[in-house]
């Protein structure tokens, strides 16, 4: 008997057209694997399980994917912008630096302005922070990937300056691939826990 051979599946990552820098555009495609991979783990998702929290003071669905959106923002401006602190992002998301919540203090709610907003003002947040990233890193080229940057990093609980860093918009582009897949993972777990039927204390 004949077996028939079935198209293998590919697995391949490939630099989209448009970027100066081929390195740059490995880095966007995988941004956007990752991007997809998220978009298509969060279908269905209604109000209740993104603002869905397992107890006071821990992050919900939906403040994480507006923050990863904001912090893909905010460091596309820092260093791959090269705009010294401080600087707003109202402009590309319509939010602010702190509007994700994050962190939130021990036995807080989510923040006000993510309350009853639907999946689609997520994706679009998303799309909103990837294009930007895309504007920003077409043009530059393999040298600017070198460039050592110091920055006074803000402390993410009181926004103020703290020590300096030396910062390559290499690594930032590292950064922001492993934070989206980091902050990805911690997603499942709690849409995980939403399945396993996992209810808040005294719920």
């Amino acid at each position: 008997m004949l077996l028939s051979m079935s198209t293998p599946v590919r697995h391949s990552i490939e630099p989209p057209p448009g970027f100066r820098s081929q390195e740059i555009g490995l880095y966007l495609a995988q941004l956007d694997d990752q991007s997809r991979r998220l978009t298509a783990d969060t279908r269905g998702l209604e109000v209740e399980a993104l603002t869905w929290q397992a107890a006071p003071g821990m992050n919900t669905i939906g403040m994480l994917l507006a923050h990863i959106a904001i912090v893909e923002v905010f460091w596309a401006r820092l260093v791959l912008e090269d705009r010294p602190m401080p600087f707003e992002i109202h402009d590309v998301l319509g939010l602010g630096l702190d509007d994700d919540g994050m962190p939130l203090k021990p036995d807080a709610r989510p923040p006000a302005g993510l309350a009853g907003r639907e999946l689609g003002f997520f994706d679009d947040l998303l799309a909103r922070a990837r294009a930007h990233t895309q504007r920003v890193t077409a043009p530059l080229d393999d040298a600017y990937l070198e460039r050592e940057i110091v920055r006074e990093h803000p402390n993410p609980e009181t926004r103020e300056a703290r020590s300096g860093r030396v910062v390559t918009p290499r690594w930032t582009l590292y950064h922001l691939l492993e934070h989206e897949a980091g902050h990805y993972g911690q997603i499942l777990l709690l849409r995980h826990a939403l399945r396993a039927g996992v209810t808040q204390p005294g719920g």
